[in-house]
């Protein structure tokens, strides 16, 4: 089952929470923000180890979306979460973000 986010300002937010034993192999990334570009991070985080990125400051055009198609990821272990990072030069960003 697909999970939808529909985030707004330049923050770091927890997708997936470590243990929530979702799977996800595809992402979508659409900027609905109606005025500016954001720069997106996508990656894993485990404690006390550090971030694996899966998208590393891309820059998100208004109105486009990105499909990032991953091989397969799966939290159930309880060792690590999916964050989103958005930051943006002016105004307030916004993305909705589709994991499935």
């Amino acid at each position: 089952m697909a999970k939808h986010f529909n985030i707004t300002g330049a923050l770091t937010q927890e997708l997936l929470a470590a243990g929530d034993n979702t799977s996800v192999s595809s992402i979508s990334l659409a900027n609905i923000e109606g005025t500016n570009t954001c720069t997106v991070d996508l990656y894993i985080e485990k404690n006390l180890v550090g971030k694996f990125y899966l998208l590393k400051g891309i820059r998100l055009p208004i109105g486009v979306t990105l499909f990032h198609d991953i091989k397969s990821f799966n939290n159930k272990a309880r060792e690590f979460g999916l964050y989103i990072k958005l930051t943006a030069g002016s105004g307030t960003p916004a993305v909705d973000v589709i994991l499935s």
